[in-house]
């Protein structure tokens, strides 16, 4: 197409898009706008402007939404996707976007959570993969702060609809005003066909303003009540004027409110109950409501004429109908919503009293409460519960104190954290918390569970020290008002466990979780899903303070637990026990095992989640350090930089299991000789740790300890020595001696002192390292084995031949019962080498 063919010179191919996603049905009265749209084409197409996105700005009921409607379908033959973001809630926009993650070829949102996979979809775009010819619109956007940051730029096109003329500084503009007097003309008579002839028309035109959706109102009820021009003009006279001596409306054209309300007055007279019905609809959201709301709900706020008509399907769907024809709602049967506009919503709000506001804003809320599934955690209701969240902000739902809708709430909640849009969640437990304790005070239960929510949103966040300040002050209050075994309290003490882990405090952790499982069991049962996730919340701290066999034990517990036939489970809880299963393996020193079981665990999350779900990613990267571990260095680079890749784009560089991914990459390029791109990956991890965990915790030592066997390798053995002897002071000071991560460094300090000449320092340090590591680990675990290969090395160099020649060979007879001997630790410790220890963050 070149750029001399105008809109009113393209023909509709009939062709649709390979993705053609959320478009409102086509006006078949849509009129005129030729020009404008001529603006807009060219704009778009124009070389310069290719990658800017556009906007139609104007005031409300000029029809720029149906301008918008009218270009996806005028174009869409020369796009391979065309999506439509409702933008009123700029809060949600993100979640929309996530639904074209499917059709990219990216992962659901069901899968990876809303705010991955809408990061994904915007990555994609931006890229043109895999489609290059892409057109969003963003409809009813208002401050360009809002969405900026998710409006793509890349290769595609970028359409807005606004109120707001702050667009014109940000965007490349078309300003949409009334229709032209010829274009009302013609649109009247599309309208009304043949019952209105060019004067009426346009008398009719000039009483109205030229405004498209008074236009609107105006010619569905001639259309469908058959009602002459004149009587109709008589009419809106008497309405304008009633209107004007009302002195409103103040923030809408009367013509508008005296067209709309003359279709009022007419459909009462006809039939009341749709009327009712279409209050009802002024107090959800903007967004197309979902027909499946208006069903039978047993709740007082319900209206008695609203319960009847939604009991009965046949009344229902006449006055949905009737609502259509009257052109005061826009019906959608293929995706089974209807939808009013939000100038109609807003005049039908203004005309009722504040008693009335009240009581149909509870019936909305019960309609709501009444659609939601039980189960918010689970994949197949996300769609639903996502129709119902653009509703419930709207309709303010957070200001009810009905039991049935407080607990509709908490769902919603769940819902978000679930699918990971943690903004949104966050931002929705706030406002409950702070609603609900103005309402009903901050120590009632339902504050208390948005809080606890609130809690874990934190924790995945990364914000340790806020979660556990919240959750701590939570528990107290819980245990006081809902009692010390009550299921939302022990919802509390679970969490409280990984705020421990977080603070590094992984022995009260042990403790805090060894009895949180009995009150669990207690309370639930020893295989229900929740004890179940405290035996692998409690297999984590056994790991954290070096009792790997209890650990794994534990998690070999859920993990059978979860495979019984029958058993009530959860993907993420499945392959929680699998990955945590897989780990503790390795850490015992069986790292065959842990790669086969580490393969099953990242195979499972590909299928079941998807490669880019945060339990995916964790097994995915526990798998590359059992694989480096094993010494299959290749596949354990190539997972390693896939995963810390993807958890920068989806987390940001700070988050904890980004920094996390960041130490377990440059571990495995210091091993293959990419020393450099590991010390500057290295290095900088280390000065973000702190910010996520605090200067004390464990896993800043560790990874203090990691940078200073980069130095080492770099040939720098003091400045690694000086690090080394850092990390150990913390260690020693947070977990004492008798801890793997304090053997860890302080065999690599051994390593240091023998770098720099001095042996017998060195053996000493060795031989009380590998005593401990005996004790710790076990004789035949292969950080002890790597603790004797390295003092045999030492002892052999400082004249204590026999003594180092005795000790390399028993290392190396049980090196043979344990790993191959082409294994490069083996080969390392035969050849008389050092071996370098490393620290691998596990999960909080």
């Amino acid at each position: 197409m070149t750029l001399s063919q105008s809109a009113s010179t393209i023909r509709q191919s009939g062709k649709f898009p390979k993705v053609w996603g959320k478009i409102p049905p086509q006006n078949k009265n849509f009129t005129g706008r030729e020009e404008l749209l001529d603006r807009l084409r060219s704009g778009i197409m124009g070389e310069i402007t290719a990658v800017v996105p556009h906007a139609l700005h104007g005031f409300g009921g000029v029809g720029k939404t149906q301008m918008a409607v009218e270009y996806a379908y005028r174009f869409r033959s020369e796009y391979d996707v065309v999506w439509w973001v409702p933008s009123d809630q700029p809060d949600l926009v993100r979640s929309t976007l996530a639904q074209l993650a499917p059709h990219l070829d990216l992962p659901s949102a069901t899968t990876t959570g809303a705010e991955d996979a809408a990061n994904a979809v915007l990555g994609a775009l931006q890229r043109g993969e895999p489609y290059s010819r892409w057109l969003l619109i963003f409809d009813n956007a208002d401050e360009p702060e809002d969405i900026n940051e998710v409006i793509p730029r890349g290769p595609g096109h970028v359409l807005i609809t606004s109120r707001n003329h702050r667009w014109e500084g940000v965007v490349e503009t078309v300003a949409v005003d009334v229709f032209t007097r010829s274009e009302s003309v013609e649109f009247l008579k599309k309208r009304v066909r043949k019952a209105i002839d060019g004067e009426d028309a346009s008398r009719l035109a000039d009483e109205l303003g030229d405004l498209p959706l008074a236009l609107e109102q105006a010619g569905a009820l001639q259309a469908e009540t058959g009602m002459p021009v004149q009587q109709y003009l008589q009419l809106l006279a008497e309405r304008t004027s009633q209107l004007l001596g009302e002195k409103k409306p103040t923030d809408y054209p009367v013509s508008m409110t005296a067209a709309w309300a003359l279709s009022v007055a007419k459909l009462t007279e006809n039939l009341p109950e749709a009327v009712e019905l279409l209050r009802c609809c002024a107090f959800f959201g903007p967004e197309p409501i979902p027909r499946e709301v208006f069903a039978p709900v047993d709740d007082d706020a319900i209206r008695p004429m609203i319960a009847e008509v939604v009991a009965d399907p046949l009344r229902l769907s006449r006055a949905i109908g009737s609502l259509g024809r009257y052109a005061l709602v826009r019906v959608d049967n293929t995706s089974r919503t209807i939808q009013v506009h939000r100038l109609i919503q807003a005049l039908l709000r203004d005309e009722l009293d504040a008693g009335t506001h009240k009581h149909i804003r509870a019936e909305v809320h019960a309609l709501l409460a009444g659609a939601a599934a039980d189960n918010p955690t689970d994949p197949v209701t996300w769609p639903r519960y996502l129709e119902l969240l653009a509703h419930a902000t709207s309709a303010g739902v957070a200001e009810s104190r009905s039991p049935a809708v407080r607990e509709f709430a908490i769902r919603l909640l769940r819902y978000l954290r679930a699918s990971g849009n943690y903004a949104s969640a966050q931002e929705t437990a706030k406002r409950l918390v702070e609603q609900w304790g103005k309402d009903s005070g901050v120590n009632n239960v339902d504050v208390l569970r948005a809080r606890s929510q609130l809690g874990s949103i934190l924790r995945e966040l990364g914000e340790y020290g806020d979660a556990y300040e919240l959750d701590t002050a939570t528990l107290e209050a819980m245990q006081r008002e809902a009692g010390a075994d009550h299921e939302e309290t022990l919802v509390l003490v679970n969490g409280i466990g990984a705020d421990l882990r977080a603070k590094g405090e992984f022995l009260m952790a042990r403790n805090h979780d060894d009895d949180s499982l009995r009150r669990h069991e207690m309370v639930f049962g020893e295989g229900a899903p929740r004890t179940l996730q405290v035996v692998n919340s409690l297999a984590l701290d056994y790991a954290l303070i070096s009792d790997y066999q209890a650990a794994r034990r534990l998690h070999d517990r859920a993990y059978r637990a979860q495979r019984v036939p029958g058993m009530e489970i959860t993907r993420v809880g499945m392959l929680g026990s699998m990955s945590g299963l897989a780990r503790a393996v390795r850490l015992c020193g069986d790292y065959t095992e842990a790669c086969d079981l580490g393969e099953d665990a990242y195979s499972y999350g590909m299928d079941q989640l998807g490669g880019e779900h945060p339990w995916t990613l964790r097994a995915a990267k526990e798998l590359s350090v059992a694989l480096r571990r094993a010494g299959e260095y290749g596949r354990s680079l190539e997972i390693a930089a896939d995963v810390h890749t993807r958890y920068v784009r989806l987390f940001g560089i700070d988050h904890p299991d980004t920094l996390a991914a960041a130490i377990s990459l440059s571990n495995i390029q210091r091993a293959i000789g990419d020393t450099d791109l590991a010390f500057d990956l290295a290095s900088d991890t280390m000065h973000r740790y702190p910010k996520v965990y605090g200067g004390e915790h464990p896993y800043n030592h560790g990874c203090v300890g990691n940078l200073a066997v980069m130095h080492r390798v770099k040939g720098d053995p003091r400045a690694a020595q000086e690090l080394n002897r850092k990390a150990l002071a913390g260690f020693e000071a947070k977990l004492g001696k008798d801890h793997h991560y304090y053997l860890t460094v302080a065999a690599n300090l051994a390593s240091d002192l023998a770098a720099l000449g001095d042996l017998e320092q060195a053996c000493e340090l060795g031989q009380e390292t590998l005593s401990q590591a005996r004790k710790v680990l076990g004789d035949s675990h292969p950080m002890t084995l790597g603790c004797a290969a390295n003092l045999s090395a030492d002892l052999r160099a400082i004249g204590r031949k026999d003594e180092g020649s005795a000790l390399l060979e028993q290392t190396m007879d049980i090196y043979a019962t344990t790993l191959t001997h082409e294994h490069l630790d083996v080969v390392a410790a035969g050849e008389g080498r050092h071996l370098d220890f490393d620290f691998d963050p596990p999960p909080i």
